[in-house]
């Protein structure tokens, strides 16, 4: 897979700020819609609170002992846009080489400008492979790509997320002992998982997604399976039905609907698995006739995104060109005119050489940077209402002030790490995925 890592502008333009456009909204400055009003206040509002926060992903259920942020001390919480601005750039100089700065693409800008390396979680996990020279790794994302990082990184390196509530309502549908249970019922009804047939295959081979935890992919690589991207995602199921009859793909039923259906697959040969359910909720027969078993997870950004909302773009902008993500709904990405990953659309955009309308279906921050970053082009989401991922919007400047500001005291707070039980099979699956190289078009529908 070729990596292309896209520097951040050294000052957010002004419109690219979600932020600034949720604190308009609220003030009455702006007429634009917010799915929560919430989203105004700090981050530290909710840190106490069970629960993914406002936003996307609020109506999701959290598991319980989920990881909570301790206090901010008051100076990060009091603090403007622009003294945390200028406290971390001071940091980040008095650190230097020390310390790396990874953003993910749906960090809010005021985050990803101080990011050294900003991408998705797969580009920016290689990214902490490859500064093997830095001491701590600081990884504004989410909690799955923290532990990811801290996989790929040297055992003396310090992975860092800067507020430990920042997790994934998506990796969060698919723990490890309803993927356990679900194993142990699987071979009640295909019989020996391990068992090889004359053809060489096992009865079924595990895929999990990027956006899993460490305990998903360590249990991939002890029950010989892979972990996929949604760059990778048909590679990665070529690679598993060489080597296995079915597959049982976790934790987004849309990503593994989306590619297996494109790849020939009959809806009625993917059937879902719901682990609060007897067989996840599907007969024997289904289950023994079926090619991709789907876990019943998904993600709360792009399930917001709708057909409805196509149309709507396609009537307001006659010929504009609509990208979504995979992990949108089925009818979503048949009604796009492609789909593909957060690089594939980043690319997209950047590779087009005449002025284009671009309707897009992923999270809001990316979408506001690309416009910003893109002017020649009218660049807009296809949902109206401003609504960032929840768990993202956990990363804010004044936890990343904290956490830099520790480090240069010579502290290491909020440090992510994986233990070696997991960490080893995790480490095979994610090696398997790094050598299921997709075609150079990876990506597109």
């Amino acid at each position: 897979m070729s990596i292309t890592f896209v520097p951040a502008p050294a000052v957010p333009p002004l419109d690219a700020s979600v932020d600034h456009a949720i604190q308009a909204i609220v003030s009455g400055a702006s007429t634009d819609a917010t799915c929560a009003t919430d989203l105004a206040a700090g981050p530290w509002d909710f840190d106490a609170r069970p629960g993914y926060g406002p936003g996307s992903s609020m109506g999701d259920v959290i598991p319980t002992g989920a990881p909570r942020q301790g206090e901010l001390p008051a100076e990060y919480r009091e603090a403007s846009e622009e003294e945390l601005d200028g406290r971390i750039r001071a940091a980040k100089a008095t650190l230097g080489d020390r310390v790396v700065i990874l953003g993910h693409f749906y960090q809010r800008e005021e985050v990803v400008q101080h990011a050294d390396y900003v991408g998705d979680s797969f580009q920016l996990a290689t990214a902490a492979k490859g500064r093997s020279d830095a001491e701590a790794i600081v990884f504004c994302g989410v909690h799955f790509m923290a532990e990811t990082a801290d996989l790929l990184s040297q055992p003396d390196q310090a992975v860092i997320l800067p507020n430990l509530a920042a997790g994934c309502s998506m990796a969060d549908m698919a723990d490890i002992d309803q993927v356990e249970e679900c194993w142990e019922q699987l071979e009640e009804v295909l019989g020996d998982l391990d068992a090889v047939d004359a053809d060489g295959r096992v009865p079924v081979i595990p895929v999990t997604y990027m956006n899993s935890s460490a305990a998903i992919k360590g249990f991939v690589g002890r029950h010989g399976g892979i972990v996929c991207t949604s760059s990778n995602a048909q590679t990665v199921l070529e690679w598993a039905f060489e080597r296995g009859r079915r597959v049982l793909f976790f934790p987004d039923q849309h990503l593994g609907r989306n590619t297996a259906k494109a790849m020939g697959v009959p809806l009625e040969q993917m059937p879902m698995w719901n682990p609060r359910r007897a067989l996840g909720g599907s007969s024997a027969t289904e289950l023994v006739d079926a090619r991709v078993i789907l876990w019943h997870g998904f993600c709360s950004v792009h399930r917001r995104f709708t057909v409805g909302q196509i149309d709507q773009a396609r009537a307001e902008h006659p010929g504009v060109r609509v990208i979504v993500h995979p992990e949108c709904p089925m009818e979503v990405v048949d009604a796009a005119d492609e789909a593909g990953s957060t690089e594939y659309i980043r690319r997209a955009i950047d590779e087009a050489t005449e002025p284009t309308a671009f309707a897009i279906g992923t999270e809001i921050n990316l979408v506001r940077r690309l416009a910003a970053q893109y002017p020649q082009h009218e660049i807009f989401c296809l949902d109206p209402v401003v609504c960032p991922c929840s768990t993202m919007y956990r990363i804010h400047p004044g936890y990343l002030a904290w956490v830099l500001e520790e480090l240069v005291a010579g502290r290491t707070p909020n440090r992510i790490t994986v233990s070696d039980d997991v960490a080893d099979p995790a480490r095979v699956a994610l090696e398997r995925m790094l050598a299921a190289k997709p075609p150079v078009v990876a990506g597109a529908r």
